[in-house]
């Protein structure tokens, strides 16, 4: 298969997910790096573009120019990947998708829930897929799980609990750090901190492994350091369309847990937990029987899950190989293949509503709210 032509925005020297995307969309053979406008600093985003071997010609200064350099020339990238900040990533990922190209946008897709309705329509539209950076629910053995709970191996779905909890943004002092203070500044993050960034990924994979959409949410969010705009700390109840009940905490503050990110699943004949830490096995308890441990590699999985894992078993595949299983899912929908494990837009916009609903919710006392987009209601 021919390699398809790939360029980044964002994602530059120093940046904590461009190494994870270089990675995984290089990992598998399926794309090229042939462009990039890398980084705010024109100079510097040019010099560490060529750097990773793109043409001159194609290392841009910003977006704009990249946009207009590539959708005239017979060679364009075939897919765009969007890693700049929260606040720019509607107007690049809308220009593009106009232009013709595909999208992978980091999270949160936009800033609103209106911009994340019109990406959806931009998308159906063109006919260009708009895929969002969900990168968590592509590990091998979530996929798994997905599977497992969509063939009834444990009944229908009565509670979903999720965390994404850490405490790398506990420290007071380190609150000027430019990693850190964005995060927290509405000007830069949106309305949301915490929520918007760890908590939507905890719940898109609820979502993504019960098969079922949420539906309402109740809502408690708190910025502990007082210096913060926007929270740090949140706990989100919330029920989904077909009945399932929802637990979710996220939090930057909880010195100790390193990256916090598992998930278990209750349904009417057993139980299923993850733990991103220990990415390779899945806890699986079937009602009045023991735990077993379930290992990516081994046999008897399914073919979704089988078909990501590289390495034999026992040998761990990471962060930036669940990335790559988005990129491998990336090149397949491109080239006309259907993989409805992909995350869309359409899960983009559903996290967007279900930010500001959490949001309006924590502002009323914890009130229960309608957390689809308009457009799903």
């Amino acid at each position: 298969m021919t390699k398809l032509k790939w360029g980044m925005i964002g994602g530059g020297e120093g940046s904590q997910i461009g190494p994870a995307h270089r990675l995984g969309a290089l990992a598998d053979g399926n794309f090229e790096l042939a462009a990039g406008a890398l980084d705010v600093d024109a100079d510097k985003g040019k010099a560490y573009a060529q750097k990773l071997g793109v043409a001159a010609d194609r290392a841009y200064g910003d977006w704009r120019e990249m946009l207009d350099g590539e959708k005239e020339r017979s060679d364009k990238i075939d897919l765009v990947t969007v890693a700049t900040p929260n606040s720019t990533h509607f107007e690049i990922t809308r220009a593009f998708l106009e232009n013709g190209f595909h999208v992978l946008c980091e999270k949160p897709m936009t800033m609103t829930v209106e911009e994340g309705e019109e990406i959806v329509k931009i998308a159906a539209a063109t006919g260009k897929i708009c895929a969002v950076n969900y990168c968590y629910s592509a590990y091998p053995m979530v996929r798994e799980m997905r599977h497992m709970v969509g063939q009834g191996e444990i009944g229908k779905i009565r509670l979903v609990v999720a965390n994404f909890s850490h405490g790398h943004h506990g420290d007071a002092t380190d609150a000027d750090n430019p990693r850190v203070r964005w995060r927290y500044d509405p000007a830069m993050a949106g309305v949301s901190g915490q929520f918007a960034d760890c908590g939507i990924h905890a719940m898109h994979m609820a979502s993504f492994i019960a098969g079922d959409e949420v539906s309402k949410l109740s809502a408690d969010f708190a910025a502990t350091i007082n210096s913060r705009e926007l929270e740090d700390d949140a706990m989100v109840n919330f029920r989904m369309e077909g009945g399932t009940v929802g637990r979710l905490w996220t939090s930057s503050v909880a010195i100790g847990r390193q990256h916090g990110f598992d998930i278990q699943i209750f349904g009417e004949t057993g139980g299923l937990r993850w733990a991103s830490e220990q990415p390779n096995q899945v806890m699986y308890t079937p009602v009045g029987g023991r735990t077993q441990i379930m290992e990516k590699g081994e046999g008897g999985l399914s073919d979704e899950a089988t078909r990501l894992s590289r390495v034999s078993i026992a040998h761990p595949e990471g962060f930036p190989l669940a990335v790559a299983n988005i990129y491998v899912d990336l090149a397949a929908a491109i080239n006309g293949e259907t993989r409805n494990s992909l995350p869309t837009a359409a899960d983009g916009v559903r996290s967007v509503a279900a930010v500001y609903a959490a949001v309006a919710s924590s502002k009323d006392n914890g009130a229960w709210i309608d957390a689809r987009p308009p457009m799903f209601r």
